[in-house]
């Protein structure tokens, strides 16, 4: 069984990049700078018409932690219905409470907004005080992977225990390393965990198609005219890296 190579984009122009790379699945994201946000609905219904391979939407209606309002909550489920409407395969959530225990009740909402799609638990297991009850309860609600970096700030220094998880889950639930993958660790990455997928941005940017630039504003903290852009041979790279798992 081949590695999955999953592919965290946030714009439309990406897709393609993406794909032609070699991903197997799309996350769809608005903001990846903000560490990914929910994408708008016609970023979706484009991403659903245009993709050949799986794309999920993560919900996600804020930067910051992962301990969201009930108003957040109710965003969130909009988000999700939106996802299924606009034809994507899955989405990708995550809820923690402020003791940084998975928020049972809203995961459990979720999943059942979701019914039919795919569902990845993202990040906020990095962050999540009880891993091992958490990963026991998302197994027990039919959540298909989770996004991790073992609770490290990159996957490679996340090893040990991502081997953990992956030990511990099984074939009940996937562990998808991601944060800091690249093309010269991960096959590493897939070696010492025993992963079979894995995730990451392959991100660089392009420079802006304006011909003229007037006046001096900016639209915030970032390079207006240096656009993100996914990296097709990035994304190559690491395809090739991990094609011997």
């Amino acid at each position: 069984m081949s590695v999955t190579v999953e592919v965290c984009i946030d714009n439309i122009d990406s897709l393609s990049r993406a794909i032609a790379g070699g991903a197997n699945r799309i996350e769809l994201c608005a903001s990846l700078v903000a560490g990914g946000l929910t994408a708008s609905a016609g970023y979706m219904k484009q991403a659903a018409k245009l993709s050949n391979v799986p794309v999920y939407a993560i919900i996600r209606p804020r930067q910051g932690d992962f301990y969201f309002s009930d108003n957040d909550i109710e965003i969130m489920l909009a988000d999700i219905h939106q996802a299924k409407q606009a034809g994507l395969q899955g989405v990708v959530i995550g809820a923690l409470n402020q003791d940084a225990t998975v928020n049972q009740s809203a995961v459990e909402e979720m999943m059942k907004t979701a019914g039919g799609m795919g569902v990845t638990f993202h990040r906020a297991i990095d962050q999540c005080s009880d891993l091992y009850n958490g990963l026991d309860f998302l197994m027990s609600q039919g959540v298909e992977r989770v996004l991790t970096s073992g609770q490290a700030v990159n996957a490679v220094e996340g090893i040990p225990v991502l081997k953990k998880m992956v030990m511990y889950c099984g074939s009940r639930l996937s562990v998808m390393p991601g944060a800091g993958v690249s093309p010269e660790n991960a096959a590493q990455i897939i070696r010492e965990t025993g992963a079979r997928e894995i995730h990451l941005s392959g991100k660089t940017t392009r420079a802006s198609k304006m011909l003229a630039i007037a006046g001096q504003a900016s639209m915030g903290n970032v390079d207006d005219f240096a656009i993100p852009s996914t990296c097709r041979g990035t994304i190559a790279r690491t395809v090739a890296a991990v094609s011997e798992y």
